[in-house]
């Protein structure tokens, strides 16, 4: 089985969202999403990354971060990933009720389920590279070590 996800909204997988209402402690700064710290990431440094992080929602912090007025840091495309990591991470391990919910996945492949985007879900052709479903199963992997150090789940049958 494969669990689709995509509005924060939809139970009881919308907390895979990076639009979803936890806030997450990185960098020295509370962001009310992981989508506010991912966006503001992009300008680290700048008056526009404290911008992006006041943000009334996360679809305003998510527009902020994709002006294409404002230039990306010059290492964007290399450190995108690492910065998905630690938001999605820092955002499992500070909420012991969406924890508990990832975990409970299994070990089923978590897949966003947007049509726009190839990068981070599985876009319009069903083919992308869903970086923040993996993201996600790999962020579900390692707390589930961290819970029962040394202890594997091997499937039966």
């Amino acid at each position: 089985m494969t669990i689709y996800f995509y509005g924060a909204d939809d139970v009881p997988y919308g907390c895979f969202s990076n639009f979803s209402a936890h806030s997450v402690e990185l960098d020295g700064h509370l962001w009310p999403t992981s989508e506010h710290y991912f966006q503001a990431q992009k300008f680290i440094g700048t008056r526009h990354a404290d911008l992006i992080r006041r943000a009334r929602t996360p679809l305003r912090a998510a527009e902020l971060g994709r002006d294409p007025s404002r230039p990306l840091r010059r290492d964007w495309e290399r450190v995108k990933d690492d910065v998905m990591r630690r938001a999605v991470a820092s955002k499992f391990r500070a909420h012991a009720d969406i924890r508990g919910i990832l975990l409970s996945t299994g070990d089923e492949e978590i897949v966003e389920d947007t049509l726009t985007d190839h990068y981070w879900g599985r876009g319009r052709t069903g083919t992308g590279r869903n970086m923040l479903g993996r993201i996600l199963m790999r962020t579900r992997n390692r707390l589930r070590e961290e819970e029962l150090p040394g202890f594997r789940v091997t499937p039966v049958g």
